[in-house]
């Protein structure tokens, strides 16, 4: 009885903190997939790291990654510019 008590406590910890609503909407995606992949376990890999929540240091990197294409069109922009002028003289 004491394993059914650790079972209990185990899937109430596992419903309290999402996990069992994740697993059940990635399930279902996968059983109402028109075309099973080849890999169900890729499948799974692939749509709980899509859902579930971003590391703070993935996003602070998307976010460095946008700023620093905005700061490459810039300077691309600026050096067509330049060369512009250049051919002018």
């Amino acid at each position: 009885q004491a394993a059914d008590s650790k079972r209990e406590q185990f899937r109430q910890y596992l419903e309290k903190s999402g996990v069992l609503d994740m697993l059940t909407k990635v399930l279902v995606a996968l059983y109402e997939e028109p075309e099973k992949p080849d890999s169900a376990l890729d499948f799974l890999k692939h749509h709980l790291g899509a859902s579930a929540h971003e590391n703070p240091e993935i996003e602070a990197l998307r976010l460095e990654v946008a700023e620093m294409k905005e700061k490459y069109e810039a300077v691309l922009e600026e050096n067509k510019k330049l060369k512009t002028k250049v051919k002018v003289y």
